[in-house]
């Protein structure tokens, strides 16, 4: 489906709900439309008119392309076959596994072929199979996920192939930048004339990510599923938004059994000792250093600040400096129109899935480049009459395979310096 015609459609629901909320508050009032709103609904009348020939003129180019245009596949394109043409909307797409429900099985929307997801069971049983979300409304979703989060947009996405449950990444196996060591044991050294040369070679390592299943649910009234407009922006919208949030809670807190590994259980990441002079569950001005002098200088300018809410309270007071001379503080606050303050440079981010004041991971500094994510990008969607019978309600199921892992395997020792080096950094416990 060509965008311009999906931005027509979309334009046609808003209007067409414009005219829906006029007649409705009129009738919800018992009375006729009064002058303003006669002249607001002609006017929606009017741009409906325009849309509906805009539309037209290109669903009759969009055929006439499908007749002459090859499919992917070498087969032609067959023009009139909802096969081939799939839904106008997510919300519609919704619909139509609704009914396919509702009939346990006996009707099936011959559009939802094309997404039919085998199980080994019936497919299209209520409970026992699904349907792939249409490719252009699954990039959308897949859209949402990957761009609204505030920890999972910044990670490294590495899309699969439909046929692949998962995938290898050769990478280096550095360990430490001292002689001998870089790239996992590249040596370059000064020599003499006629002296003997020493071998070297890189060393690699496996990072293996298999796809996980996340499942999320999603209730719907018998009212919202007659609404194909307002069904698509309440479920897309909850779909997205929840995937949004278990996928970052498991960046952050995963275990890696059955669910991606995260940061705070990964052996690469460091947990830096408090300064002993700071009492109680605070944060001073020591403890934003050493974790700044901990960060592998090269991922520094890709480094934000994770933080609970709680933890902002005690980022006012860093400085640096004597109360009686020049005092620089390391804490920017938002300024109007910002959504994140600054701490050494580098963005601070309130996140839920951080840990609680005083407990690591109450604060991380990270280099999300650092961190690797894949998807199956296709998620698959089933529903239920039965869950939520007795309410009136049926359940959307969403499965959404995808896995994660931080790409370093363990700290990194510097050329010179005691202390090893990492891309994730959290602080211990403090009481």
């Amino acid at each position: 489906m060509s965008e311009n015609i999906k931005v027509l459609r979309q334009r046609t629901r808003e209007r067409e709900k414009s005219l829906r909320a006029i007649l409705d508050k009129a009738q919800a009032e018992s009375r006729e439309l009064n002058e303003g709103e006669s002249a607001e609904y002609e006017t929606h009348l009017k741009a409906l008119a325009s849309i509906d020939t805009q539309l037209e003129r290109e669903e009759k180019l969009a055929e006439r392309e499908r007749k002459t245009t090859p499919s992917r596949d070498n087969e032609p394109q067959i023009a009139g076959d909802p096969q081939r043409q799939g839904f106008p909307s997510f919300g519609e797409f919704l619909q139509a596994v609704v009914k396919v429900s509702r009939s346990e099985g006996r009707t099936v929307d011959p559009r939802l072929g094309m997404q039919a997801v085998a199980t080994g069971l019936a497919e299209t049983a209520p409970s026992e199979g699904g349907f792939l979300v249409q490719k252009d409304f699954s990039a959308e979703l897949i859209k949402l996920i990957h761009e609204t989060g505030q920890v999972v947009s910044k990670c490294r996405r590495i899309p699969i192939g439909p046929n692949s449950n998962g995938v290898k990444i050769n990478a280096i196996d550095e360990t430490s930048r001292q002689d001998g060591y870089r790239w996992g044991g590249v040596l370059a050294y000064w020599v003499n004339e006629a002296d003997t040369l020493t071998q070297s070679k890189p060393k690699f390592r496996q990072i293996e990510l298999q796809l996980e299943k996340l499942i999320a649910l999603c209730y719907s009234t018998d009212e919202l599923l007659q609404d194909a407009a307002a069904l698509e922006a309440v479920i897309g919208q909850a779909f997205a938004e929840e995937m949004v949030f278990k996928v970052e809670d498991s960046i952050i807190q995963g275990t890696g059994s059955g669910q991606p590994l995260g940061i705070l259980n990964s052996p690469a990441t460091l947990q830096i000792t408090h300064d002993s002079g700071d009492s109680g569950a605070t944060i001073g001005t020591n403890d934003v250093l050493n974790m700044w002098n901990r960060m592998y200088s090269p991922n520094r300018m890709n480094a934000v600040w994770f933080i609970n809410q709680d933890v902002e309270a005690h980022l006012y007071p860093l400085t640096l400096g004597s109360p009686s001379l020049a005092q620089i503080l390391l804490y920017t606050p938002p300024k109007a129109g910002e959504k994140n303050g600054w701490l050494l440079g580098r963005p601070v981010i309130p996140i839920e899935h951080c840990a609680t004041l005083g407990t690591p991971g109450d604060i991380i500094l990270a280099d999300m480049t650092q961190y690797l994510i894949i998807d199956k990008g296709a998620p698959r969607q089933d529903f239920s009459i039965h869950v939520r019978f007795l309410n009136d309600e049926g359940v959307f199921r969403f499965v959404y395979r995808v896995d994660g892992q931080p790409a370093w395997r363990i700290p990194l020792t510097p050329k010179n310096g005691s202390n090893t080096l990492s891309p994730f950094l959290t602080l211990s416990s403090r009481s």
